[in-house]
């Protein structure tokens, strides 16, 4: 029996591979975006190759993370605190800011907490990404969320699910800072 949502002592292959089946990819697309062969792949995520630094470069990117998640230990059962005030949001869109609640080795679930000043927004033009389910749920202000060619407006505590397949902006609209979030399932960012 283990304490977490994976094994602590995964090695390098057994983490690309639970990634790889988390993001439903197939060893085929990943060998697609990677310019890597597909046998190749499978040999790493076995272990009976181990691969370069370029190598794991252009695996990570393929799947979301950074080479030296690959190498770190994994969320045990030891829940910790992530306080707001530690956390290093990034700027993104027009006017606003994003923050990753959800440790990076998350699999199956992300979760970012954004700030849209007063009109802030996503962007300037809809945008999609992946193929996962989203769930925007405001917090305070007022939004609109585009999804699609539907545009929806959104107060505190209002959510809208949808696909991040689907070209989607979220603009603040009341011309005051608005805070929401979102949760991704699985992962794509």
């Amino acid at each position: 029996m283990h304490s977490g949502p994976h094994n602590d002592h995964e090695s390098v292959g057994q983490r690309l591979r639970r990634r790889r089946k988390a993001k439903r990819m197939t060893l085929r697309e990943v060998a697609a975006q990677t310019g890597l062969a597909e046998g190749f792949i499978s040999q790493l995520e076995r272990g009976v190759h181990s691969g370069s630094v370029r190598t794991l470069q252009k695996l990570s990117a393929a799947l979301g993370l950074d080479v030296g998640d690959l190498f770190e230990e994994s969320v045990n059962g030891s829940p910790a605190v992530n306080r707001f005030v530690d956390t290093i949001g990034f700027s993104f869109g027009v006017n606003a800011r994003k923050s990753r609640l959800t440790p990076k080795s998350f699999d199956h679930l992300e979760v970012f907490l954004g700030v849209l000043e007063p009109y802030g927004s996503t962007g300037v033009e809809p945008y999609s990404h992946g193929d996962s389910e989203e769930l925007l749920l405001v917090i305070d202000g007022e939004v609109e969320a585009t999804v699609g060619d539907q545009t929806f407006h959104l107060s505190a505590l209002d959510s809208l699910p949808y696909s991040s397949s689907k070209a989607h902006r979220v603009a603040e609209s009341a011309g005051e800072q608005a805070t929401v979030l979102w949760a991704i399932a699985p992962p794509s960012y």
